[in-house]
């Protein structure tokens, strides 16, 4: 079954181009879907699992957790066998979602290593999102109604955290142009615009299996 994988800079509309990319095909969207999809499965709750969305724990949050586990007064007995954190967890859920989803036919998956997972598949499209620093801030600005400070800040930790999550768990470069096929800049063609590459881009990829 083909499918399309959306990686995004935090403040390029990678989400929103994504959404408009499943919507010209007719394709199922795993987006926020995903984190219901993951909630569920996991027995975590929403706000959970969107706390951990696309990050690493900090430092303090690991020792916290590993401390956490590891103490009678909060924990009861733990049985024999590896200790699962809440992030693998939710790492290992997202894995079988994804999986799942492509079994059941076309997607479009936007990032949480859905690019890693299925980097081997020939049926797959693998899209990057990206934009200068200055358009990044802009549309994080107006998003949120912040200062330029403030979204500078909020567009390097997310980034960075996104790398950080690709690296940890499927040892990749997550800004690396050869894991994908099709790298967009969405400052210079607009969210529809690079919608509109991404589906041509799936056409000519996939030819009688996507919808004109």
């Amino acid at each position: 079954m083909p499918v399309i994988t959306i990686s995004r800079m935090y403040g390029s509309g990678g989400s929103e181009i994504a959404e408009r990319v499943a919507n010209a095909l007719g394709w199922p969207l795993f987006d926020n879907a995903m984190v219901d999809a993951i909630a569920e499965r996991s027995g975590l709750t929403r706000a959970e699992v969107t706390a951990q969305d696309e990050r690493v724990p900090s430092m303090v949050e690991r020792l916290a957790s590993a401390l956490s586990l590891g103490s009678p007064e909060v924990m009861p007995p733990v049985p024999a066998g590896p200790i699962e954190t809440t992030e693998e967890r939710i790492v290992a859920v997202t894995k079988r979602v994804i999986e799942e989803a492509v079994l059941a036919g076309p997607a479009v998956f936007v990032g949480r290593g859905a690019q890693c997972l299925l980097a081997e598949r020939a049926d797959a499209l693998h899209v990057f999102c990206y934009a200068p620093r200055s358009a990044l801030r802009r549309y994080v600005m107006e998003k949120f109604g912040i200062d330029t400070a403030a979204a500078d800040r909020m567009v390097a930790d997310q980034n960075r955290q996104r790398e950080h999550y690709v690296k940890r768990h499927w040892n990749r470069s997550w800004l690396a142009h050869e894991n994908y096929h099709l790298c967009v800049n969405t400052a210079w063609l607009g969210l529809d615009g690079a919608a509109e590459q991404v589906v041509e881009a799936a056409r000519r990829q996939f030819g009688a299996g996507v919808p004109r």
